[in-house]
Order: C-alpha cells, then structure tokens, then sequence
C-alpha cells in the first residue's frame, strides 16, 4: 500500500498526476495520490486543482511552510504504510514506474528506496547548460553506483520511506531554504543504521533553470548547508561525508582556505560570468561553490 506525496509550488503538475494515476489503475495493489501546495499562485492553484481533485486528494496550504515542514505534512493526510515522495517536476519515464516500486516493496523488506533521477541525453540551450551538464554528470547515476555509498547518494526527488522510519525520523523543519535537506536526512538514516535499497527506476529532471538562477540556487544551498552544520554540532562523520565540507577541512588542516577565500572575492566576477554565459565547466563550478563556501563560512563563524 502506496501513499504518493507530490509537494507543489508554482509548477504545473497535471502530466505528473495523471500518469500515475493510470499506471495506479493498473495495478492490483491500493494506491492513493496526495498533493499539498505550499500556496503557490492562483494560476497555478487553478490549474492544478481540478485534475488533483479528480485523480488524488489536493490540499492547499495558505501560506508557504516550506521544504522540509510540507514533507513532514504527509504524515497528517496519509493513510497507507509506504510514503512515495516525488518532486513537482518529475517526469515518469517508463510504464512500469509504480510495478517496479511494488515489486521491489514485495521482494524483501525494504523501508527506504530510492528510484533515481536522470537528466534528456540532448543538450539544452546554452542558457541551461550548466544545470544540465550538473544534473547529468554528478546526479545521474545507475543503482549500482548509488548503493557503493547508498546514504551520500540518498535524494528526496523519488523515494520511498515506511511511515513508521519517517515518523521516527522527520525532515528538519528549521531547514526552511533550498538545499542539502536530503543530504541531512542520509546522514540521519545512517545514523540510525537504516539501509537504503537504490533501485534503477529514475524520474526525468522536468524543470532546467537557467545558468543564473542555477548559481543563485547553489548559493542558497550553500548558505543552508553552514545552517545545518550547526545543526548537527559539526559532527566529524557528517563532515566526511559531505564532498565540499570533507574538501574544506583538509584545506583548513593545510592553512589555504585564507587563500581561498581570497581568491575567491577577486575572481568570483569572472567566474559567475562564465558561468552565466554558459561555459559549464564542471571544475570552474566547483571551483565557484567552494570559494563561496570558504568565504561565507568563514563570516558565519566570525559572526557567532
């Protein structure tokens, strides 16, 4: 028994609903669809409303609580034991995208799984290069890849959770920003000593923001992940399992992240220029998101 928990602001979700309601149809297993909308625009509240209502249970919220509070929401309007979590702007790929979920549910106990994401093989305008070339080349992994190190790989775009580990474990709901509330729950379940089955049954990334909003969008991820380093005390093995903090340490352990930082506010034009413009080299990216980082944590510890 399957309880799907679409979360929506702003984005146009019919395909999304109506795909999996067909494929619930299918099945001979009870599935229910339920969609909260952290009160998005009228126009989109319009648009999605009736085909919720006809294929699912919509609720509207009236005003917006944000990415991990509206999760944990689904607790509330939720009456089957497995909680499938999609993002709004998931595509389904493949017909047997709720089979596979079922089938892997029956074969062995599994409490966690995650489906993966994918990123169209074709590349989009140069506007949108840099998210994509992101997307499909650091997200984009085969099960096989994910499950070496299943809860680094863990992602809140597609997954599966027993109601009775996500009671137990909720989204932190001080995190109120974009970013890195999946890479906090990983480490939770890790913590907790809770396997996570990574199954090859990926959603298609729907929505490519362009180059700028994509930075902008990586900034804000940034800014949560310093919030949620203290969150979690600077725990040493979350610190090792999160790739730019492990990175930062050893530089800090090597007395450069000054001269990071440094480097940084005097290169940081040119690079978000190039970036902006398109030239998606992934090493200049990470090049842009650790002197963000090295700079702004920095003032953060100076400011507590």
């Amino acid at each position: 028994m399957i309880s799907i928990c679409i979360p929506t602001f702003n984005f146009d979700i019919i395909e999304l609903v109506t795909v999996l309601y067909h494929q619930a149809k299918k099945l001979n297993y009870q599935i229910e669809i339920i969609i909260i909308d952290d009160c998005s625009n009228e126009i989109f509240k319009k648009k999605n409303k009736k085909v919720c209502e006809n294929y699912g249970k919509y609720i509207e919220l009236n005003k917006n609580i944000g990415r991990a509070k509206i999760r944990n929401l689904f607790l509330k309007h939720t009456k089957f034991d497995y909680l499938l979590f999609l993002d709004c702007d998931s595509l389904i790929v493949s017909d047997s995208f709720l089979s596979r979920y079922v089938n892997t549910l029956n074969k062995k106990n599994n409490k966690v799984i995650c489906g993966g994401r994918i990123y169209s093989k074709q590349a989009p305008a140069r506007q949108q290069l840099l998210r994509w070339k992101y997307g499909l080349f650091k997200e984009s992994k085969s099960a096989d890849i994910r499950q070496i190190i299943p809860n680094k790989s863990f992602l809140t775009n597609n997954f599966i959770v027993h109601r009775e580990i996500f009671e137990k474990i909720r989204f932190d709901e001080r995190i109120t920003l974009y970013g890195h509330e999946d890479t906090l729950y990983g480490f939770q379940l890790k913590q907790y000593k809770i396997n996570i089955k990574h199954i090859d049954n990926p959603v298609l990334h729907g929505y490519l923001e362009n180059n700028i909003e994509f930075i902008k969008k990586t900034e804000l991820a940034l800014m949560n992940l310093i919030h949620i380093l203290d969150f979690v005390d600077n725990d040493k093995n979350f610190i090792t399992d999160v790739t730019i903090l492990n990175f930062y340490e050893k530089c800090k352990k090597k007395n450069v992240t000054s001269i990071i930082a440094l480097l940084f506010s005097l290169l940081k034009p040119l690079l978000k220029i190039l970036l902006s413009k398109g030239v998606a080299n992934l090493y200049l990216f990470d090049l842009y998101k650790i002197g963000f980082f090295s700079i702004n944590y920095k003032r953060h510890t100076k400011g507590r």
